[in-house]
């Protein structure tokens, strides 16, 4: 068989599948970029701990990395725009691995907290350049009629790695090679991963700016940010996208206590629990994207995404106290939560249609989002859990669902952009969709 057959070959079984062909290795590298991006996920916090780090400084850690994190996934869209996505992506991963090395190096190995504290948090800077860098990318260079399916493979690597891949393969390497190893190895699944997205994808839109020729940087960071008010409807995303995971961490926070104090299971049954959750998570990210491709983004979103979600965070708290202990009970209302939580992702797909002269922008709205929820969520544990305690949280994440589920309703893509969308399609000219239009 030629080399030729060979390819067209898998490049049917990518199409087959709903991945984008030319960006099948962008996929496969992402997948074990965040691998090496989750490893830490699960035993950094108490390792930190157990070399004498208070909880409360390892909390801050956290809570500044999340920030850098926020701030980094705004930053992903207007970069793109500005550079290209591919030079974002090697941007990203070069901060991770400068980073990391610097962290491992001068903090963690001589248990330096300020150096720590100001690596991790530079650090942050890193994975959300190559993530979402890589997703402005498949917006850029994926059909309409594929991008639900092609964000459903994006959400699919991404969380498969971080954390449930990433946290399996350190439950397996920290016996046989040590903790700090395992650190280390992390780093290299980084750096392979990175690598095998960026130089065995050349798919040629990824590699060149964005933005309208002549358009000012100024001009491109700034509409990444008026296009929430000049587009209403990537505001309303963004708050929808807020809503989607912020339950999860707050979840991470209020949930441990609440299973292993109450329900009365071990921590390492949590542990299986928050497993199964993940892996529900990973395979309907999937299985979402491709259903939104046939039943409508919008639809998914709403029906399966937000009113599931406020059907499934009460199941989650009400009914293993019905049956308390019993692990396959909870685990099945675990795996429904995950479930609809997963059904959000068509949202990637939804935003670049409402707005297809600025996708880059409007996907740096989600990423806004999604940065957001990683302390939205907490944020609502520590100011209302006083009030009604985790019951009280329970209904008030409840009520965003639904809320969420309104908001998602207006989410409609406006007869000019479906004409715009329909007249680039028409010319084969996917490119041509993600100008800024200036």
């Amino acid at each position: 068989m030629k080399q030729t057959d060979n390819l067209s070959e898998s490049t049917s079984i990518a199409d087959r599948l709903g991945i984008p062909a030319p960006l099948f290795w962008g996929f496969v590298g992402l997948l074990f970029f965040m691998i090496g991006d989750g490893v830490e996920a699960g035993y950094l916090a108490p390792y930190l701990e157990g070399q004498g780090i208070s909880s409360r400084n390892t909390a801050l850690l956290f809570t500044i990395y999340g920030v850098t994190v926020s701030l980094s996934s705004w930053a992903s869209g207007p970069l793109s725009d500005l550079w290209g996505p591919k030079r974002v992506m090697w941007i990203g991963l070069a901060i991770w691995g400068v980073f990391e090395v610097l962290f491992l190096t001068f903090g963690v190995a001589v248990n330096s907290y300020p150096i720590m504290l100001a690596a991790y948090t530079m650090r942050g800077f890193g994975y959300p350049l190559f993530t979402y860098g890589f997703l402005v990318w498949i917006a850029a260079a994926t059909p309409p009629r594929q991008l639900g399916s092609a964000a459903g493979w994006f959400w699919f690597a991404f969380s498969g790695g971080l954390p449930t891949l990433g946290s399996l393969f350190a439950s397996f390497s920290i016996p046989l090679i040590g903790e700090m190893a395992t650190f280390w190895s992390s780093l290299a699944l980084v750096m392979f991963g990175g690598l095998l997205a960026l130089l065995m994808t050349r798919e040629p839109i990824g590699s060149r700016r964005l933005a309208a020729p002549g358009t000012p940087p100024a001009t491109i960071f700034f509409s990444s940010i008026s296009i929430l008010w000049r587009e209403p409807k990537t505001f309303i995303a963004m708050i929808v996208r807020t809503i989607n995971t912020s339950s999860e961490y707050a979840f991470l926070v209020i949930m441990p206590a609440f299973f292993t104090k109450i329900i009365g299971f071990s921590l390492s049954q949590w542990l299986q629990l928050l497993s199964i959750i993940f892996l529900s998570n990973i395979l309907v990210n999937l299985v979402s994207g491709i259903t939104a491709d046939r039943l409508g983004h919008r639809t998914v979103v709403a029906l399966f995404g937000c009113v599931g979600a406020a059907i499934t965070v009460p199941l989650f708290y009400y009914v293993p106290q019905m049956f308390p202990g019993n692990f396959p009970i909870a685990a099945a209302m675990g795996a429904l939560y995950g479930a609809t939580i997963a059904a959000f992702v068509p949202l990637s797909g939804l935003v670049p249609q409402i707005c297809p002269k600025e996708k880059a922008a409007a996907l740096s709205a989600l990423g806004l989002g999604a940065g957001a929820s990683t302390w939205v969520g907490p944020a609502i544990v520590t100011w209302f859990e006083n009030w009604r305690g985790i019951e009280g949280i329970i209904w008030i994440f409840s009520g965003l669902y639904v809320a969420s589920a309104l908001m998602t309703l207006v989410l409609t893509v406006s007869p000019e952009a479906r004409r715009y969308i329909d007249a680039a399609a028409a010319r084969g000219d996917v490119a041509e969709e993600v100008t800024l239009g200036h």
